[in-house]
């Protein structure tokens, strides 16, 4: 007497990894270390004549530059360069949310990886009527 067993078993495996999620995120952190770095050297206020600073204010400008007006900057001392730019704060927290969204559509974009296995149960008589009895 043969007898064969139907079952489904389907699982999870995850998501597959994603090369390109993994440069997203990099490209983003870039992004957002950057503006930190502006605006912590603003807060304290560093020199702008450094090569250094001026190259992170230079890649900072345009981005920062959209939300500039929206709040005052805040001077931190009288005697120094040192102020809290809201608008850098504004563009950190912008960046970090298009981020957010961006991965996560990736990730939704990319779909389920699940595993499916399939047997089948029949005997000899249901193999004569050739209808499969399925079986919990």
């Amino acid at each position: 007497m043969e007898q064969r067993v139907k079952q489904t078993e389907t699982r999870d495996i995850g998501p597959e990894y994603s090369p390109a999620k993994r440069i997203v995120g990099v490209v983003f952190a870039v992004i957002e270390t950057i503006l930190a770095l502006c605006l912590f050297f603003k807060l304290f206020g560093a020199n702008p004549d450094n090569g250094f600073i001026r190259l992170i204010y230079g890649i900072t400008k345009y981005p920062v530059n959209i939300f500039k007006g929206i709040f005052e900057e805040i001077s931190i001392s009288a005697s120094s360069n040192a102020v809290f730019e809201i608008s850098t704060l504004i563009t950190i927290i912008l960046v970090a949310l298009i981020a957010w969204l961006v991965l996560t559509v990736m990730t939704r974009s990319e779909g389920k990886r699940v595993k499916k296995t399939e047997v089948t149960e029949m005997t000899d008589q249901q193999n004569a009527n050739d209808e499969p009895r399925n079986r919990v």
